[in-house]
């Protein structure tokens, strides 16, 4: 059994500060993402924000763990068959180019982590659809968490979407604990069986990430270190909250005045729920 921290009341707190400005940088960077632009330009913009406007700290940069090198940039820049872990440079985008901006803030010593999917221009309708189902996979996630229920829970229920869609789900990657510490108990696998992992308790707070490819789940790493191709260059999409369990259910705190709303299916459940 892993040892998953639970978060105090000051913690909650924090968090909730970290994930509304994390969520708050997406909504800063979203007009500039258009065709033309570099994803050099994005990461400036973007650590700017975060360090003039906000007096964040970009979580990313020269973040190392064991068996890595720094990274060097800001934020995350996933383009089209890029999984995770883009980074930021002379890539210009395209018409018809998707990209996932990951952002990760600091703020007095509390991590907030989110992504969000942009088109840039018009979209295919098959990245429409993958991105649109890879968004559904999360909230559907999401809506798992209470008190009680099991991470495999989580898991279950995006494979099966996922996969009923026609889409595969990369294994590699997943979500995670996450407060003062970037990375921390427990890992949130996107597959997996219900019943099974560590059980839920209110107070634990992790990443839904869910990375979706239109091919196979099959991965390859490039030569810098740190960018996740999918082997067969098929589009890959991902979106990401930070999740709080609590005593009832869950909150989502990486919430701001420009996060889209949950799916309308997700909504209907929430008030059928609530009535």
């Amino acid at each position: 059994m892993t040892s998953i921290s639970i978060k105090t009341a000051e913690d909650i707190a924090g968090m909730r500060v970290a994930g509304r400005l994390a969520s708050e940088v997406l909504d800063y960077i979203t007009p500039f993402v258009k065709v033309g632009v570099t994803t050099g330009e994005l990461d400036r913009l973007c650590h700017e924000y975060m360090t003039n406007v906000q007096g964040t700290i970009p979580a990313p940069l020269n973040y190392c763990p064991p068996g890595y090198t720094p990274y060097p940039k800001a934020i995350c820049t996933s383009v089209n068959d890029v999984i995770c872990h883009g980074i930021p440079g002379d890539k210009v985008l395209k018409n018809g180019d998707v990209v996932n901006l990951d952002i990760t803030v600091i703020k007095d010593g509390y991590h907030g982590d989110t992504s969000r999917m942009f088109y840039v221009g018009e979209p295919s309708i098959m990245a429409k659809r993958l991105g649109d189902i890879t968004y559904e996979c999360m909230w559907l996630g999401i809506a798992k968490i209470k008190p009680g229920a099991h991470l495999g829970d989580i898991g279950h229920v995006i494979q099966q979407h996922a996969e009923k869609a026609g889409y595969s789900v990369v294994r590699e990657f997943c979500g995670h604990g996450i407060g003062k510490v970037f990375h921390e108990e427990p890992q949130v696998l996107h597959y997996g069986r219900p019943g099974t992992l560590e059980r839920l308790e209110a107070g634990m707070i992790f990443t839904v990430e869910p990375m979706i490819n239109a091919g196979r789940r099959d991965i390859r790493e490039m030569g810098d270190g740190w960018t996740i191709r999918t082997k067969d260059r098929s589009l890959s999409a991902q979106w990401e909250h930070t999740v709080l369990v609590t005593e009832t259910g869950y909150e989502v705190l990486t919430v701001s005045a420009g996060t889209p709303p949950p799916p309308a299916f997700i909504q209907q459940a929430a008030s059928a729920s609530a009535a």
